[in-house]
């Protein structure tokens, strides 16, 4: 299973699940000392639930520390580091040339989210109506002077002696417990729930009460707040035990009051009898002294702690955007060290050829007929023309020529911040990310077709790179009499990205007239050979040649909406 492609909640749950695995280890490693020390590391691995790793990561990412020099080349070990904290990590928010496209109309995500939310209204209910019950035994009681930091209550119901309340606790006894109980055994049961009082044990019932309520699907949830109950009355019981009481005393009043009352029905209500009764007993009747923590269990500890927190923060800080030496000292953007750009004479129907870019090593310049503000900010971040929203009609129509240079080598992402920043400069243009449903094609894989050719670089050939998808090859249109297209050594990503880029018969009008999409599953580098005869004939052609199909589906896309843009003054 690659982990890279699973979701953000899938990584969550397997982090936490495996959080919570090591924290079981630790806890062994602890068995020996005081319960209380357990206790706050089973507390540490349900909080995990509720704080993802990618939190963490994004405070370190916010460290941007790294000097990338202009032109390097990843180590095998940077690579295998990425590789290992993929699962880990989330990639930054950019525009997808084909975003991932969940199947048009699927109910499984309506169902998951309608059967958990199910499940956490129905845990909800269940724990408000029996702390409404509790409530209204407390309200039903009368006080009782115990001289104790906290108030005493006694009710007349049978519920086990207990601390209700977190911010306000208040001690409810049951009606005839100073009867049934002896003294001194009385005196232990109220210091037991005094430790609950002193450690917050109510409060931290309740957060992991939440947990559950949360991720109450995810059986480790529930695993954890066994363990949480177990240890915190095994922790008050350790604590009574320091305090004096004599554990034959201590251990018949708690059998007294197993005997007697009913165990609390909430663990945010901290009663006497939680936990294994028989392990409590033999533990009580023992009366060990619990080890203190030696100087290696300290730094077991210490380091654990260190870890949880240090390990997403280097990973982020590892993920971080380097800062080019060039930048740190300028802070100023990639830019053209030369860069001309003029309107074109858009009156009339002189020019008939198709605008666009080209692309030479050091310069980026218009093609004869001029370019469109449209598609240099298309080509500038990456989208298709459908992903483009907003701005007056001249964006679209009129027509300038463009000469931009720069002396140091530069790779088409460079280039494209370099187009960024002349946006910003000569067209004052500010944009914004957004979303928006569309009609677009599905590419997929025909059942049976012959499929693309896999690419076989030639040896001592560089390889073409993510954008190495080539210009029609002139002599296969001549042969084929039609339309043709070639591609050499392109991803199924850029290749449906081109298909969206296809015009038809008639200048200036699309081929297809709405985005493709990547959904084929096809990964590495292909070559691409197609012709067909009319625009009727692309699709027929596609599947016979390719055996590829388009299946048209309505999805979101993330687009770009143009805020801002003025005409730029020749020069």
């Amino acid at each position: 299973m690659n982990l890279t492609y699973l979701s953000p909640l899938e990584n969550h749950l397997w982090q936490s699940t495996l959080f919570a695995a090591l924290a079981g280890l630790l806890t062994l490693a602890l068995r020996n000392n005081h319960a209380r020390l357990r206790h706050w590391v089973w507390l540490a691995a349900s909080c995990k639930f509720l704080i993802p790793c990618s939190l963490l990561i994004g405070l370190g990412g916010q460290v941007r520390w790294r000097i990338a020099p202009a032109e390097t080349t990843q180590s095998n070990l940077i690579v295998v580091m990425d590789q290992v904290s993929q699962p880990f990590t989330d990639p930054a928010f950019s525009l997808p040339l084909s975003p991932m496209i969940p199947p048009a109309g699927s109910p499984l995500p309506s169902i998951l989210l309608g059967t958990w939310l199910c499940g956490f209204l129905g845990i909800t209910s269940a724990w408000w109506v029996r702390w409404r019950r509790i409530r209204a035994t407390v309200h039903a009681g009368s006080s009782v002077d115990l001289d104790l930091p906290i108030r005493a209550m006694s009710s007349p119901s049978l519920l086990e002696p207990g601390v209700f309340g977190v911010f306000r606790p208040v001690l409810l006894l049951p009606e005839g417990i100073f009867d049934r109980l002896t003294p001194a055994q009385l005196k232990a049961v109220i210091a037991h729930e005094l430790c609950h009082v002193r450690h917050r044990d109510n409060l931290i019932a309740a957060i992991q009460m939440f947990v559950e309520t949360a991720f109450w699907f995810h059986p480790m949830v529930w695993w954890i707040g066994r363990r949480m109950v177990e240890e915190r009355e095994r922790a008050c019981d350790e604590e009574v035990l320091r305090l004096g009481s004599e554990p034959r005393v201590y251990a018949e009043g708690i059998l007294s009051v197993c005997r007697l009352y009913v165990e609390s029905p909430l663990v945010c209500v901290a009663g006497i009898t939680g936990a294994n009764l028989k392990r409590r007993i033999e533990a009580i009747m023992a009366n060990r002294e619990e080890q203190r923590l030696n100087r290696a269990k300290r730094f077991l500890l210490a380091s654990a702690g260190i870890a949880a927190v240090a390990v997403p923060l280097v990973i982020g800080i590892g993920h971080a955007p380097p800062i080019s030496a060039q930048s740190r000292v300028t802070e100023k953007p990639l830019a053209f060290d030369a860069a001309s750009i003029k309107p074109m004479n858009n009156s009339g129907g002189s020019v008939r050829s198709e605008p666009g870019l080209r692309f030479l090593p050091g310069t980026v310049a218009s093609l004869p007929a001029g370019v469109t503000a449209r598609q240099i900010i298309t080509e500038a971040y990456g989208l298709t023309e459908y992903q483009l929203a907003g701005g007056p009609g001249w964006v679209g129509s009129d027509r300038f020529t463009l000469q931009a240079k720069t002396e140091a080598p530069a790779n088409r992402n460079q280039i494209r911040l370099m187009l960024q920043t002349l946006l910003t400069e000569r067209f004052k243009f500010v944009a914004s990310h957004g979303t928006k449903e569309m009609q677009v094609y599905a590419l997929m894989v025909r059942k049976g077709g012959p499929g693309p050719t896999r690419y076989q670089a030639k040896e001592g050939a560089d390889s073409p790179g993510p954008a190495g998808f080539q210009k029609a090859d002139a002599e296969f249109a001549r042969h084929t009499g039609g339309r043709a297209s070639a591609f050499t050594g392109t991803t199924m990503e850029l290749f449906a990205r081109s298909l969206s880029e296809l015009r038809g018969a008639q200048p200036g009008s699309p081929l297809l007239g709405r985005p493709v999409v990547d959904k084929t599953g096809l990964q590495g580098l292909f070559n691409f050979r197609l012709a067909w005869n009319d625009d009727d004939d692309f699709m027929p052609a596609l599947q016979d040649e390719l055996g590829l199909r388009l299946e048209s589906q309505k999805a979101p896309m993330d687009i770009l909406v143009i805020s801002q843009i003025e005409k730029p003054s020749a020069n």
